[in-house]
């Protein structure tokens, strides 16, 4: 099984390296469109010779707008456009020569006048969290970086951040040196006096500065390196279509860890609204995630009991609670739809488990222990994150009891990334 990437845990730092949340470094990015010269820039020969002259070097497209830039005084030389593939330039990449790979895998010319093009390649994401694997927020950007965001409280609503404004040393007559990043706040103006972020009432996302700002973050299979790459988009029908993959496969296989999927792009028609407040439809290519997993037979007999060793009835007992599922298991004996009470798994007859089932549920126990989560509301929520992690009728099936006991050990590791994990995920599956 795949240990999830986590945070470190504040309890356990040894180093300042780790005051902060460790995260995976990203290797190289991949582009979904590409960006195209104005029409003010065309009509300068000297930003087309730049242009063509960037794209034979494979610069990335924000070096070449700013040498046109430099050289003709054009602030914005270059705009995005939405095409049918992937832009995967060696400039994107710490290592130039894995851009090139990708392509050279995973390419083809469609032979319709593109050329050897990016249309569809396999991602594996690092986290069964699909929000690590697309965090998104909306953002006010200016030159100098981020001047406000959104972030969620612990409330679940939407506020709007900034950062402090530096504080100034009156003894060294400067800003004073900030340690571990700047402090974040929030923000509480005259146009947004509660901090809530509320689309409808902000000047800056009215006024077309403020927008969704969000990535994709993954790893491409045989491509090397040690991290993962960035596919940044700000589409909403993007994430809407991706989390509902996503989720799809989560129910279905109970974790996305290890899932290949395929990433390509499809034209769908969508729906905006103009300036002059008129709804238009336009056909747009988006990004698109599928996988080649079968979801009827994964969904299939995934609640009937299958013969195997008593195991699976006392983990039930031991990862479930004793009398709850001491229930559940007998209603499931008479319950028309699974069988009688002969179809549970029994030992036969002089039939011995192996030796390290014998004390699954006193490991289950101590192992819950260790992790904080021996109260009702961490056994609540350890019920909910088994079954989203490895599927419904998961306690029957003897490898993902296993696999479960052996999550929880390496929970041990860092166990408030952990707890925070089960929460996050058991707040989202809990009625």
């Amino acid at each position: 099984m795949h240990a999830p990437i986590t945070y470190s845990e504040p309890g356990g730092r040894r180093s300042l390296l780790e005051e902060r949340p460790m995260r995976p470094p990203i290797i190289g990015k991949i582009r979904p469109g590409i960006k195209v010269l104005t029409k003010a820039a065309r009509e300068k020969p000297e930003a087309v010779r730049i242009h063509d002259a960037g794209l034979a070097r494979g610069e990335s497209f924000e070096r070449i707008a700013a040498e046109i830039t430099r050289a003709t005084g054009i602030k914005m030389p270059m705009v995005p456009k939405n095409v049918p593939w992937f832009t995967c330039r060696a400039s994107d990449f710490a290592n130039p020569a894995l851009a090139e790979d990708i392509v050279r895998r995973y390419g083809e010319d469609r032979n319709d006048g593109n050329g050897h093009r990016l249309w569809r390649f396999p991602v594996v994401f690092a986290f069964d969290d699909w929000l690590s694997n697309m965090p998104n927020q909306l953002v006010a950007w200016t030159h100098s970086g981020r001047q406000y965001f959104s972030e969620y409280g612990s409330d679940g609503r939407r506020y709007c951040k900034m950062y402090a404004p530096p504080v100034r040393d009156a003894r060294a007559n400067r800003a004073k040196r900030m340690w571990g990043g700047r402090t974040i706040i929030l923000r509480q103006d005259e146009d947004v006096p509660d901090g809530i972020c509320d689309p409808q009432e902000c000047p800056q996302y009215q006024g077309g500065h403020c927008n969704l700002s969000a990535s994709f973050y993954f790893a491409v299979p045989c491509a090397t390196g040690l991290g993962l790459i960035e596919m940044p988009t700000t589409s909403i029908y993007v994430l809407q279509k991706a989390h509902a993959a996503m989720q799809t496969v989560a129910m279905a296989r109970g974790r996305l860890v290890g899932v290949k999927f395929w990433m390509s792009k499809q034209e769908v028609e969508i729906s905006r609204i103009d300036d002059g407040g008129k709804p238009v439809r336009q056909m747009q290519w988006l990004i698109t995630l599928d996988a080649e997993i079968d979801i009827a037979a994964l969904l299939d007999g995934s609640d009937r009991p299958v013969p195997a060793l008593e195991l699976a009835n006392q983990a039930a007992y031991a990862l479930e609670g004793d009398q709850s599922v001491g229930a559940d298991v007998a209603d499931l004996a008479h319950d028309p739809d699974t069988g009688d009470g002969n179809t549970l798994p029994v030992h036969s007859a002089g039939a011995e488990p192996p030796h390290e089932d014998d004390d699954l549920e006193s490991q289950y126990r101590d192992l819950v222990a260790r992790l904080a989560l021996d109260s009702d509301e961490g056994a609540t929520q350890l019920k909910a994150f088994a079954a989203a992690t490895f599927g419904r009728g998961w306690s029957k099936r003897p490898q993902d009891v296993r696999q479960f006991v052996i999550e929880l050990r390496t929970a041990l590791v860092n166990p408030l990334a952990f707890r925070e994990q089960v929460a996050a995920i058991a707040a989202d599956v809990l009625p």
